[in-house]
């Protein structure tokens, strides 16, 4: 964005905060239209949402009320939800609690991540804001509807605790942590000392008595089996990257390391 204004010499403001008056004030002082707001991660003050003649829209990265908030995107897909979308809506002084402009379904993969989630978004809320302004320019104003009461959740940033895998809970919401943590920051594990970012896996059935969770119970070519908190079924990881190296088969990680049945990954505290 700013590369195309420069590229067409229109003036570009940059403040490190909009929570500076005088920063504000020069913002404020060119009459604005609309104000187009996307993965903005504060609450914009009343004088920059009373700015802009016909408000600020937000390109928020889910279907309003559900998962407003800092990390929707990994939010839902650790939740297991089949679908998500991306909300238009018309910004207030609330966290994600203003009126809705519009709303485009997205589905949720089968093997979806954080970041192939993102990309399908990222056109979907392009296309979107494009539709809305277009209806703007033509209209000169835009319908607006309140977000339902029912069926609010908040996504709270992620955070450390989020980051390091507990094998204590099931493998399915494990395996599902990992895809939301990837690529960035990474779901974190330690095996025997060894720290790992988990990359890929999936869910095994396991026919091996009841072991604690995080025991390795088997190693090969397919990857790495690990028990978790429920009985019955393991957690296979497939990808995986050493601290400091390139994401891997775990295949190629167990010819370079010895991993065997019996060791354990570290329980966070």
């Amino acid at each position: 964005m700013k590369a195309l204004a420069q590229e067409r010499a229109l003036p570009v403001a940059q403040p490190a905060s909009l929570r500076d008056p005088a920063a504000r004030a020069q913002l404020v002082a060119v009459p604005l239209d609309v104000l187009v707001v996307a993965a903005y991660g504060l609450i914009l003050p009343q004088e920059v949402l009373d700015w802009p003649r016909h408000g600020c829209l937000y390109i928020h990265a889910s279907r309003l009320p559900r998962w407003r908030g800092a990390a929707p995107i990994q939010r839902a897909i650790e939740a297991g939800d089949a679908a998500t979308g991306v909300t238009i809506m018309q910004m207030d002084a609330g966290l994600d609690t203003g009126p809705i402009v519009s709303v485009v379904d997205v589905p949720i993969a089968l093997r979806e991540t954080a970041g192939t989630l993102l990309e399908k978004l990222t056109d979907a809320g392009a296309s979107a804001i494009a539709a809305a302004l277009g209806r703007l320019a033509r209209d000169g104003h835009l319908a607006v509807a309140p977000q339902p009461g029912d069926g609010v959740t908040y996504a709270a940033k992620i955070g450390p605790a989020d980051v390091a895998i507990d094998w204590r809970q099931p493998a399915a919401a494990i395996e599902r942590r990992i895809r939301a943590l990837d690529p960035t920051p990474g779901a974190g594990a330690q095996l025997e000392g060894a720290a790992l970012k988990l990359r890929a896996a999936e869910t095994i059935a396991r026919t091996t008595p009841r072991t604690a969770p995080g025991t390795v119970v088997c190693a090969g070519e397919v990857g790495i089996d690990v028990a978790c908190g429920d009985e019955g079924i393991a957690l296979r990881i497939t990808e995986l990257q050493p601290g400091g190296g390139k994401r891997m088969p775990a295949a190629d990680y167990l010819r370079g390391r010895a991993v065997t049945p019996g060791m354990r990954f570290e329980l966070p505290g």
